[in-house]
């Protein structure tokens, strides 16, 4: 009948262990970790032992007290410090490269901005003159109830940039609060000196 391939293995295993102490002195009783190992080969037996850690070899040492790892290493260092300089050269340039790029970019949207708000103050201006021309051109009582209700600086700037005859007609008809305030705000931005 023929055995089975682990069984083969086991019983050649075994064999060898037991040659191997034969060789050693003779078939006398085996010692307990000689029999441990055999009871690791055998199928079914529980699992083997971490095998023992092996001690480092040293590195034989030639003339001059040196081992020749160490003298490998020294030989070595100059070429690997160059090697990590390039390297580190390259990822410098690279990161450089970056940016580089990125400040180009900055640069193309600051231009496309000042693009932006020059056409947005060229619109701002030429609205702001039709606003007071439109003021400019309403009945005073009319100009004066409009401007009331409008935001309070807004008011004053268009009041300030109508014709002065024209503007106080407009503050007669307003309100005495609302005129008020409008004069003290007009009397403010007119100073040449930060009132602060």
């Amino acid at each position: 009948m023929p055995m089975s391939k682990p069984r083969q293995f086991a019983l050649s295993a075994a064999a060898a262990v037991l040659i191997g102490c034969g060789s050693a002195g003779g078939f006398d009783v085996l010692s307990p970790a000689q029999a441990e190992t055999i009871r690791q080969v055998l199928p079914g037996a529980p699992a083997a032992a971490e095998p023992q850690k092996l001690a480092r070899e040293t590195a034989p040492v030639i003339a001059g007290g040196e081992s020749e790892v160490e003298r490998f290493c020294s030989n070595i260092a100059d070429a690997a410090r160059d090697r990590r300089y390039a390297l580190q050269a390259a990822e410098l340039k690279q990161l450089q490269a970056e940016v580089d790029s990125r400040i180009k970019a900055l640069e193309a949207k600051r231009s496309e901005y000042e693009t932006w708000l020059k056409r947005r103050e060229v619109f701002l201006a030429r609205a702001e003159e039709g606003v007071v021309g439109i003021y400019a051109g309403m009945k005073p009582d009319a100009a004066a109830e409009r401007l009331a209700i409008v935001d309070v600086n807004l008011a004053a700037a268009i009041l300030m940039k109508i014709d002065s005859r024209k503007a106080s007609v407009i503050l007669n008809e307003m309100d005495q609060k609302a005129a008020a305030k409008l004069t003290g705000i007009m009397a403010s931005a007119a100073r040449r000196t930060d009132p602060s």
